[in-house]
């Protein structure tokens, strides 16, 4: 207050303390939260709106298994959430605590050597995704790889190339050459079959270039604990993927459980050991340990919430996505399918809820009835269901293009996917390999704990000289 305001009596009052939101997770959630409320509330100088992630950018998961095969640069899916969110405070990072009492964060980032500093909020969106499930068995743990991040795409593009290479080898017999070109897959849903027919079409288009390989030396194979694959499409798509697989080349088992994986191989059931240097586990996901901590009530160990996405017992606090059993007022009341057209419609649904907070009104209740679902399955084939129609062939994988074309974010997405996939019309499959073999059994060490080898397999995969 100045000399003149003192004489005059002039009272200033100080501005109120901006209201704090805090979004964590960058996934499909959380990001279209972001995505809903910075363009709300963005321009207001009264509230302050954080996104906190583990990667500085987003990551279209639905075409994961298309790096991985050498159909689309890495780069062409992903985007800069500080240039998808200018108006948004952003901080990267782990999110290592949180206390909802107290109302505080801890994020943790800067790498294994990095530090961990405390954020404080009025209103929390929870957003954190799932993890690999490995049912609480080492062994696929320490043998295997997964497909959740773009580093792990990475990894696998770069594991198949190096099989090729150490398989074209004039020093390798028969029988150690088989073991080397041989690619499991476990795990039937989505993630499973895109991946699947991913290698396959990979493996089988890059042969060319390796002539000491055979097409008969290359094995594919998919293992199921369910009855038929894609169950998520029915039992009719599934019958028709598996037939396709097949046709394809790809050895499907179903109704078979992985008893383990070993440094040998895939043991089965019955006690075979399919001998392989390379398996990809996509059995299932589990929402993240964190919250195992937190003193709410869980369904399956995701955050059970109300119609309007609220953690009952602790205002301003919401959860969403794959962390979260939200219920499905379409369907019952039973909890929403961790898919990415439910998560983003969430993610809009909370944003509207969290600006209704802040004006001290009630939120609405999610309501959305799933259109369908589409999978790519190898060799310019898929299979959809769309408002109950059943596609099946080229044409469903034409449209599985086109929709997910339509889904990306931000114009220069759409213009780096549709050029990606033009080439790959264009030319052979690019087989270099931009991790090398030692720095291939760093990334697969099993004696490191498992968030350390994630963390080094992201970071590594990801340095300037692997992007392609």
């Amino acid at each position: 207050m100045g000399a003149d305001e003192k004489s005059k009596g002039v009272c200033v009052q100080a501005a109120p303390p901006r209201k704090r939101v805090l979004i964590l997770g960058g996934g499909f959630a959380g990001m279209y939260a972001a995505l809903h409320l910075e363009r709300q509330l963005g321009k207001r100088d009264d509230v302050e709106v954080t996104l906190v992630s583990r990667d500085n950018f987003f990551l279209f998961t639905p075409m994961l298994h298309e790096v991985a095969a050498s159909d689309l640069n890495a780069t062409a899916i992903v985007i800069s959430l500080r240039k998808l969110l200018p108006r948004l405070t952003f901080v990267e990072g782990d999110v290592s605590g949180l206390d909802l009492e107290s109302k505080r964060v801890t994020v943790a980032h800067g790498g294994l050597d990095g530090h961990s500093h405390t954020l404080e909020y009025d209103y929390v969106v929870l957003a954190m995704g799932s993890e690999t499930n490995f049912f609480g068995k080492p062994g696929p743990r320490d043998y295997t790889l997964t497909m959740k991040t773009l580093g792990d795409a990475m990894l696998l593009r770069n594991c198949l190339v190096d099989r090729l290479e150490e398989a074209d080898a004039d020093c390798v017999t028969t029988g150690a050459r088989n073991a080397i070109v041989t690619f499991v897959v476990v795990g039937g849903g989505f993630a499973g079959v895109e991946t699947a027919g991913a290698i396959n079409d990979f493996i089988h288009g890059a042969l060319p270039f390796y002539p000491n390989i055979q097409h008969s030396n290359v094995r594919v194979m998919l293992v199921h604990g369910g009855q038929e694959v894609l169950p998520e499409l029915g039992e009719d798509l599934g019958a028709y993927t598996r037939k396709k697989l097949i046709e394809h080349g790809i050895e499907v088992r179903t109704g078979v459980h992985v008893k383990d994986v070993t440094e040998a191989g895939v043991e089965l059931p019955d006690g075979t050991v399919v001998p392989t240097k390379t398996v990809v586990w996509t059995a299932g996901v589990t929402p993240p340990s964190l919250l195992s901590t937190l003193p709410c009530e869980k369904e399956r160990g995701r955050l059970k919430v109300n119609e309007r996405m609220e953690v009952p017992g602790f205002p301003g606090v919401w959860a969403l996505g794959d962390c979260a059993s939200v219920p499905d007022l379409t369907n019952g009341g039973k909890p929403c399918p961790p898919t990415a057209q439910h998560a983003l419609r969430q993610g809009l649904t909370v944003a509207r809820n969290v600006c209704a907070a802040l004006k001290g009104q009630p939120g609405k209740a999610f309501r959305y009835k799933m259109l369908g679902q589409l999978a790519a399955i190898g060799q310019r084939s898929g299979v959809a269901r769309i408002l109950g129609l059943k596609f099946s062939g080229t044409f469903a994988w034409v449209l599985w293009r086109t929709v997910y074309l339509f889904k990306l974010p931000r114009l220069e997405t759409k213009v780096r996917v549709a050029m990606g996939w033009t080439l790959d019309l264009l030319f052979r499959k690019d087989v270099v390999q931009f991790i090398g073999p030692r720095e291939l059994d760093q990334l697969t060490l099993p004696s490191l704990p498992l968030n350390s080898r994630q963390q080094v397999r992201q970071v590594q995969a990801l340095q300037p000289g692997a992007q392609h």
